[in-house]
């Protein structure tokens, strides 16, 4: 009964021995079928060395992404190009004008875009994880150009995007100015200049902003908002309607039948129907329709100033709202009467704003072309009174309109500088102001920076020996 008992215990124990490994066979196999079990079931399968093998993980892309972020430096930081501070303005958001507001902000520049952030890019990148991005241009199919005229600082110039946003940026050190100009204008001409249209709808923007008429948008505007199926079909009309022979040759014809018709300018400005401007002419055009030497329009802004402005802070400095200017502009262009007293000029940084846009948009400037490297050599000499001498002696050659606007200008300038104590525009300031707005060379991206300083100095030295220079009588 014992040998009965220890055979039946030896065969419950080999039975289940048995049962055990076919269960364990039995989960293997199923595994196989199923990855997921695979990779539990294999974790409860010691290895030879008796060590646990661990489960694979199941986002491998995630976790090669937390390898990849610890070893590799994130791409934007390998491909700047250039950094640091500069002034910026904001002064368009999508084709919107927006109030000029100057602020000191870190660039970054990289192949394909512009960052502005408030600090420098070590503070901000540790506020960007906190889910806050700064702000961005992208350069692709951007414009850049120098924009005197936007600003009364010098040095400033202006990106516009494809999608209608303007920036100003601007130094006061020449040099540095210039190195992102040029750092920035490189960016761009590397990139393809029409990158999905994007050159073409630059174009189509300005085209927007410099027409009165609105069609061009709207019509593109019309066409987005058409279902696609009715877009098709507008389209194929378009297409066979502007292929069409017959049309073409008849808008041909026309337009022959229309140029050859035409009136000529000069008959149109005797007839009265186009006018000339006084903004954008010639000075000597100006002086001789109104039979003076010095334009009217000079005479009137120099007259409010010295009325209402030689006390005011920051007179020819600080900017007037460019929207008014614009109309003064206009009103002056066209030639209705001006009454620079009226409640709508009331700002006088308006009226300077609007004399240092009539000297700046002259096509020669108050100083000619053919007369700026002479300056440039006068100021360069070493004895303080035979520079005197020399600029007295080039004022005396120049053209009446010139010297006389000059002579009415600086003499202005003068009681600006007398009344420093209270406008804060020293010589130096009026200088750095009228320098490159009087002067500047017919090729101006040459030697711009040193050009800039003589600019300035030839300016300060015409304020500083007025009478020396013009004779002590004013008009």
């Amino acid at each position: 009964m014992q040998k009965s008992t220890n055979s039946d215990t030896s065969v419950e124990t080999l039975n289940s021995t048995r049962q055990g490994t076919g269960a364990v066979q039995m989960r293997i196999k199923n595994a196989n079928s199923h990855h997921d079990r695979l990779s539990q079931s294999k974790s409860m399968i010691l290895t030879d060395v008796g060590k646990v093998i661990e489960p694979i993980p199941r986002h491998r892309r995630n976790h090669s992404q937390h390898v990849l972020k610890d070893v590799i430096p994130p791409l934007e930081q390998l491909m700047v190009e250039k950094e640091g501070y500069l002034q910026k303005a904001k002064i368009a958001d999508g084709g919107k004008k927006l109030r000029k507001n100057w602020s000191t902000s870190w660039i970054v520049l990289s192949s394909q875009k512009l960052e502005f952030y408030k600090e420098s890019k070590q503070q901000a990148l540790s506020n960007m994880k906190t889910g806050h991005k700064p702000e961005s241009v992208d350069l692709c199919g951007a414009h850049i150009e120098w924009a005197k005229e936007k600003s009364s600082r010098k040095n400033v110039f202006q990106i516009t995007t494809v999608s209608g946003n303007e920036f100003l940026l601007q130094s006061d050190i020449d040099f540095i100015i210039l190195d992102w100009f040029h750092a920035i204008k490189n960016a761009i001409d590397r990139l393809p200049k029409d990158p999905s249209g994007s050159s073409r709808n630059l174009e189509l923007f300005k085209i927007q902003r410099s027409s009165s008429t609105e069609l061009l948008s709207h019509y593109d505007n019309d066409i987005k908002e058409q279902k696609p199926e009715h877009r098709k079909s507008l389209m194929f009309r378009l297409h066979h309607s502007a292929s069409d022979t017959s049309d073409k040759n008849r808008v041909k014809s026309r337009l022959k039948k229309f140029i050859t018709r035409r009136p000529s300018l000069k008959t149109l400005q005797e007839k009265g129907l186009i006018k000339d401007q006084i903004f954008g002419s010639h000075l000597h055009t100006v002086c001789e329709r109104e039979n003076s030497t010095v334009p009217r329009f000079v005479k009137q802004c120099i007259e409010a100033v010295e009325k209402r402005g030689l006390d005011v802070d920051g007179i020819y400095r600080v900017s007037g709202n460019l929207a008014t200017i614009q109309k003064l502009r206009f009103i002056v262009n066209q030639e209705e009467k001006l009454n620079l007293d009226d409640s709508q000029w009331e700002d006088i940084h308006v009226v300077t704003g609007a004399l240092k846009m009539f000297f700046r948009e002259l096509p020669e400037p108050l100083f000619p072309y053919s007369f700026f490297e002479r300056f440039v050599e006068a100021i360069k000499k070493q004895d303080y009174n035979t520079r005197i001498e020399t600029i007295k002696s080039l004022v005396q050659k120049l053209p009446p309109p010139n010297r006389d606007t000059m002579k009415i200008l600086f003499g202005h300038l003068t009681k600006i500088v007398a009344k420093a104590s209270k406008n804060l525009m020293s010589t130096q300031s009026l200088g750095i102001v009228f320098g490159p707005t009087l002067l500047r060379a017919e090729d101006e991206m040459g030697n711009m920076a040193i050009h800039m300083v003589y600019q300035n100095q030839i300016a300060e030295l015409m304020l500083s020996e007025y009478n020396k220079i013009f004779g002590s009588e004013e008009d």
